[in-house]
């Protein structure tokens, strides 16, 4: 028969493996901690994001036939002489403990019998909890019933127990902040895109390069597969001075423009309605030999029109969406305007920006948009500052297009690599 305790309670229980179940429906965790309470780095947290402790004696584990019940497996034969108590901890997204019904604590013996348990009443607006602890005492463990809420969330209950969220800074991003540099300027010979057979350069002198193109990896098939938009072959031009730029036959929806110029002077370049009237601006700079990736839709009659501004030879391309750079955790070392995928879960994305103008940054969330002629609204929040920065963004679970709107300079970008502590507590601050 399970021995019930109320809060304040404790009761040895038998050193062996053990299952703890924790209902109802609500976010678990495990904390193990030492003498001092507090956890000996991010190891000792186990919850979704990392379900096995180190040890291999705290781990997650699949449950029995009970709708809403987290099911935890202690060995406490195994767990390291250094950890003196293993808290249970809950926390909720939306809404406060007192409106989960039904929440408590059984610890079962490996028979199956339950040995002990806590049934948490009385919770109030706290939205994370340490329910019970399992913690050493005369040689042997006990169980108490702690209720400790928590009304400032994860945050106050990690700071009570020495979680560091503090991310480490890359080496390189680091040498780059503390050796103050000019700006530099854009290269002046981008690697080269060939025109297409059918469409050969004009004789002239040779036309500048499109900018470097990532390879993008093929996304047909498998996890994180590419969904969304028209794919098609890039379409390459080139020209001199002020130009409409006329490209008919293509899928309706979102595409990049890729430009490249060698021009001592300004240069724009605005989306133009049928009627030749001059709809968004999509840049408009006096960077020296501009060069830049932006984002623009085309209209459902499949053709697009473009208003360019600028002095000196230029070649552009009007690339499908799946062409975008793919952000990973390795760094991107790029300049100017850009569109980048991501494709993977719900991350941070960093980026140290050394030009002295506005740096601006927004995206938009393709997952669930169902019409790939246009764009969904951009996401909040963006990035708008100006000069050198350095600036996270928070991106969902792709596929998600961030869009380096304006960028007179070069940049950096990655993935953040979450610790489990940040990981854990990215809840907290949705």
């Amino acid at each position: 028969m399970m021995r019930g305790l109320i809060k304040g309670d404790n009761a040895f229980v038998p050193t062996v493996s053990l299952r703890v179940a924790v209902r109802n429906g609500i976010d678990v965790a495990a904390l193990l901690v030492t003498e001092r309470g507090r956890v000996r780095g991010d190891a000792d947290i186990v919850f979704d994001g990392a379900p096995v402790h180190p040890s291999g004696a705290v781990r997650f584990s699949e449950g029995g036939d009970e709708d809403g019940t987290t099911w935890l497996d202690t060995d406490l034969a195994g767990v390291e002489a250094e950890i003196d108590r293993v808290l249970l901890v809950a926390s909720t997204e939306d809404g406060a403990l007192r409106d989960v019904d039904g929440l408590s604590v059984r610890v079962l013996s490996p028979d199956g019998t339950q040995v002990v348990g806590y049934e948490v009443t009385g919770a109030g607006g706290e939205t994370a909890m340490v329910l019970a602890e399992l913690y050493r005492r005369a040689g042997g463990w006990k169980f108490r019933a702690v209720g400790q809420g928590y009304l400032d969330g994860l945050v106050g209950l990690a700071a009570d127990h020495g979680v560091d969220v503090t991310e480490e800074t890359r080496p390189e991003d680091t040498e780059a902040e503390e050796t103050p540099a000019e700006v530099p300027e854009a290269p002046q010979a981008p690697v080269a895109v060939p025109a297409p057979a059918q469409a050969p350069a004009p004789a002239q002198a040779p036309a500048p390069a499109a900018p470097a193109t990532h390879a993008y990896p093929p996304l047909a098939q498998g996890p994180g597969a590419w969904t969304f938009g028209g794919v098609f072959e890039p379409r390459v031009l080139t020209g001199r001075d002020n130009e409409v730029i006329d490209v008919a036959d293509l899928p309706p929806g979102p595409v990049v423009f890729e430009f490249a110029g060698e021009t001592d002077g300004h240069t724009s370049v605005w989306t133009l309605s049928p009627a030749n009237k001059e709809v968004d601006l999509l840049v408009n700079t006096t960077e020296r030999n501009f060069r830049g990736r932006l984002l623009c839709v085309v209209p459902e009659n499949g053709r697009l029109r473009l208003k360019l501004g600028t002095d000196g030879l230029w070649q552009a391309r009007v690339l499908p969406l799946a062409e975008a750079q793919l952000l990973t955790e390795d760094t991107l070392d790029s300049w100017g305007p850009n569109v980048l995928l991501h494709t993977g879960v719900a991350i941070d994305v960093a980026f140290h920006y050394r030009g002295n103008s506005n740096f601006i940054v927004d995206s938009y969330d393709l997952a669930g948009h169902e019409d790939p002629t246009t764009l969904p609204d951009s996401r909040y929040p963006y990035i708008n500052e100006i000069g050198r920065r350095r600036e996270s963004l928070t991106l969902p679970e792709g596929p998600v297009l961030v869009h380096l709107r304006r960028a007179d300079g070069p940049w950096r970008a990655r993935l953040k690599q979450p610790s489990a502590a940040t990981a854990w507590l990215r809840r907290a601050r949705r």
